[in-house]
């Protein structure tokens, strides 16, 4: 004797709790990747920052304008770099030396899904000989 499987509607139903079960799952791990890419994305621009303002330093040895080309070399992070999250040392960059620009900046997540978590503190830093 053969018994045949009907697909009838007992088995959509199994679906649907199976789909409803499993969606919570899939959507924290997409947001998961999303947050990761942007802060990802934020520790790129950032470090590309200091590089950029220790470049700056190393050529004009002005920290003022260091802190102002490291600022606008990262135009995508919101909220903005300020100056209060870059420290450029030495303030005289001579001959010899090098300049050392680092940033410390927080991110802040978008989904708001991962406060739960510590914050998250970002470092970039760029060295680089004085005099160009």
């Amino acid at each position: 004797m053969c018994r045949r499987h009907s697909t009838g509607q007992g088995e959509r139903g199994a679906a649907a709790v199976e789909f409803a079960l499993v969606l919570p799952v899939l959507l924290v791990l997409l947001l998961g990747i999303v947050e990761f890419g942007r802060v990802f994305n934020v520790q790129v621009s950032v470090t590309n920052a200091a590089r950029e303002g220790a470049r700056v330093m190393a050529i004009e040895n002005d920290p003022a304008l260091a802190r102002a080309a490291a600022t606008a070399a990262a135009p995508s992070v919101n909220p903005a770099i300020g100056a209060g999250n870059i420290t450029v040392t030495p303030s005289d960059c001579d001959g010899g030396g090098t300049a050392r620009v680092t940033i410390d900046y927080p991110v802040d997540l978008l989904t708001g899904w991962f406060d739960f978590l510590p914050p998250i503190n970002l470092t970039g830093t760029g060295v680089m000989l004085c005099g160009g």
